[in-house]
């Protein structure tokens, strides 16, 4: 039987003080343990920083390469951690190189391949931003301070991201933290500089070892001696972030990684996926309380491949945190790596899409020193116009002499169709520049990365092969789910597209069947089987009696398609002199649809792309002034900057 007296009965009045005093005990023993539990967990829990400097790529640094600039903080790392030789942006250009490294996704599985974005897409699943999973675990997560992401970012993502976040503003000096810091000093705005009082440089220009596809003048010998002086600006960044980290006594318990966010930024490297836009300097500084960590010795080199996929899980497994299902990355330091493993990794998976008005679909895969690029729309020139790229005074140099005929060798290829495929061994060729794809000696190893490079599109799948037009419609809230209930039909476009490089008479017999309206009913097979005879050219004029009557397709894209062949490869018929063809592209363009909730132009600004290729490298003229789009154009948007361009609207602002 329970006996029910009230605690404060005389006859516990003793056992209560004493109950009280033992409580206190215990409660004290339980904070102390607590506490020292939170030391311990503290001391075996890194921080972790990462230092971008924006646009610059490997070969700019001396530590990569002898001709690039000394950098003598960021060499200092690498004698206190590990330089990644084989280090890889997996896009070329900022907004779609940032969400791959904050999603750990390829951006043409998750629909974030664009630049900039038209919309934001939702991550597939429970799928969050890695920050998110370093907060779970007791992070303290800041960014300082540029985001640029193409996906739908959650709130848990980062405690603080502006330019006040600081690793200084977390709740306690034992909490562990993860920083963000990127710097603009190398950024391409910094080539955006006028003629007539060009920066001073303190590198000697005719010292500079200029790219062999460049023209060599002295206004590409200044810039690139100027681009030389801003990675010596880069590093004395990085010093002061090493010294902040020391003056707070956290040096020693941090990993700091050092790199770029993409190549560049001379031309022909930021929005381009050759190694100047896709390999990157990666050097992680070990902190002496973790040595033990990475499971290498310091001052060494890795030669196995990583990429930006791979460093956010790489992040969360030095911080001892979960890894989530559903990434394409895989971390390379830390717990359970096995770094033998990690010099034998040897891919490397890169995209180019759109970058801001200017479209493009290239698919790289490098494999060793072997590197493979796919062109899916090779007829448009790498100089295909980008108004904000033009402003550099290089970029207008080089179209210019060009245009005076003034330029040979590879610096005149940056202006012609490029090829469909691309083979280059990067041992003896690191600039790419001379494409070994016809060489039969190489047809084995062409026809191998070609399958594999395709075997990794379909699986994947790649939305890009949707067009951005149906992604902006129907994918950005469930693009893996919209991926794979597509699978069959984007395997079947990538074989479409392929069929430009298939024997002449097979290619022209498959097209004529995905060219028919009666035999292929589903207009992106149209689409793309127009791709592949553009890729074709002159080759595939058998299949005009096919291609004109798609000027009259349900599929605006479509009509865009066919007039493109046809201006280029049959300007003399009688339905390009009868019914102008100009005629197809405004009624294509006027017939393109418009969200206005979603913002989709994507439609209309394709089929500008192509009048702008047509313009500048076919002579075609059209008076875009009457054109009536079914939506407001934006005047900031990329559809204006189409027009701008083509009506003589651009503003000079560089001379």
């Amino acid at each position: 039987m329970v006996s029910l007296l009230r605690i404060d009965s005389p006859k516990l009045c003793s056992h209560k003080k004493a109950l009280i005093a033992l409580f206190q005990c215990v409660a004290a023993l339980l904070i102390v343990g607590q506490a020292g539990l939170t030391s311990a967990q503290t001391a075996k829990r890194p921080n972790i920083v990462w230092i971008m400097s924006e646009d610059n790529s490997a070969d700019y640094l001396r530590l990569f390469n002898p001709q690039g600039a000394a950098t003598p903080n960021i060499e200092a790392m690498a004698k206190e951690g590990i330089v990644f030789a084989k280090a890889f942006s997996n896009a070329p250009v900022c907004s779609v190189a940032r969400t791959t490294l904050i999603t750990s996704c390829y951006a043409p599985r998750i629909a974030t391949q664009f630049h900039r974005k038209m919309n934001t897409a939702t991550l597939p699943g429970k799928l969050k931003m890695f920050p998110a999973y370093l907060r779970q675990a007791g992070y303290y997560t800041t960014n300082n301070s540029k985001e640029d992401y193409n996906a739908k970012k959650s709130e848990d993502v980062w405690d603080q991201s502006n330019r006040q976040a600081n690793w200084r503003n977390r709740p306690t000096p034992e909490t562990p933290f993860f920083h963000v810091q990127t710097y603009t000093d190398s950024h391409e705005s910094r080539l955006h500089f006028s003629t007539t009082q060009l920066p001073a440089i303190e590198t000697d220009p005719q010292a500079i070892k200029l790219q062999p596809y460049f023209p060599d003048t002295p206004l590409f010998r200044h810039t690139h001696a100027y681009y030389h002086d801003r990675m010596k600006r880069n590093d004395q960044l990085v010093g002061e972030v090493l010294e902040k980290l020391k003056a707070d006594g956290v040096l020693e318990n941090t990993f700091v990684f050092y790199f770029g966010d993409h190549g560049g930024v001379m031309p022909r490297s930021k929005g381009y996926a050759y190694e100047s836009g896709l390999h990157v300097p990666l050097v992680i500084r070990v902190p002496e309380n973790f040595r033990n960590l990475p499971g290498r010795d310091i001052d060494t080199t890795c030669e196995g491949f990583v990429q930006f996929v791979d460093f956010g899980p790489t992040v969360l497994n030095l911080a001892g945190a979960e890894i989530p299902d559903g990434i394409d990355g895989r971390a390379f330091l830390g717990p359970d790596v096995d770094p033998a493993s990690i010099d034998k990794r040897n891919q490397a998976f890169g995209y180019a899409d759109r970058f801001d008005e200017k479209y493009d679909l290239v698919r790289t895969l490098r494999v060793g020193n072997w590197k493979y690029i796919r062109n899916f729309e090779p007829f448009y020139p790498d100089a295909l116009q980008n108004n904000y790229r033009y402003i550099a005074p290089t970029y207008q140099e080089w179209r210019r002499l060009w245009k005076e005929g003034k330029l040979t060798g590879p610096a005149k290829q940056f202006f012609l169709p490029k090829a469909a495929e691309g083979l280059y061994d990067l041992s003896s060729d690191p600039y790419e520049i001379n494409n070994l794809a016809s060489d039969p000696a190489n047809a084995r190893q062409l026809r191998m990365m070609r399958e594999r490079l395709n075997d990794r599109l379909k699986s994947m799948p790649d939305l890009s092969f949707l067009t951005e037009a149906v992604l902006l419609d129907e994918a950005l809230q469930k693009p893996t789910t919209v991926g794979q209930a597509n699978i069959a039909a984007i395997s079947h476009y990538i074989d479409t597209v392929n069929m430009a490089l298939l024997p002449k008479e097979e290619a022209l017999a498959k097209l004529a069947v995905e060219l028919n309206p009666e035999t292929q009913q589903d207009p992106w097979a149209r689409y793309w089987a127009l791709v592949a005879c553009s890729t074709l050219g002159k080759d595939a004029t058998p299949l005009i009696p096919k291609i004109q009557p798609l000027l009259l397709d349900r599929e605006p894209l479509v009509v865009a398609r066919a007039a493109e062949f046809l201006v280029v490869n049959a300007p003399e018929l009688p339905t390009y002199r009868d019914v102008p063809m100009s005629g197809y592209m405004r009624r294509s363009i006027e017939r393109s649809p418009s969200d206005e909730e979603n913002k989709n132009h994507a439609e209309a600004l394709l089929i500008l792309n192509s009048i702008v290729y047509l313009h500048d490298f076919h002579d075609f003229e059209i008076d875009t002034t009457k054109f009536h789009f079914l939506f407001k154009v934006s005047p900031k948007s990329e559809v204006q900057r189409r027009l701008d361009y083509l009506q003589g609207k651009l503003t000079k602002k560089k001379k």
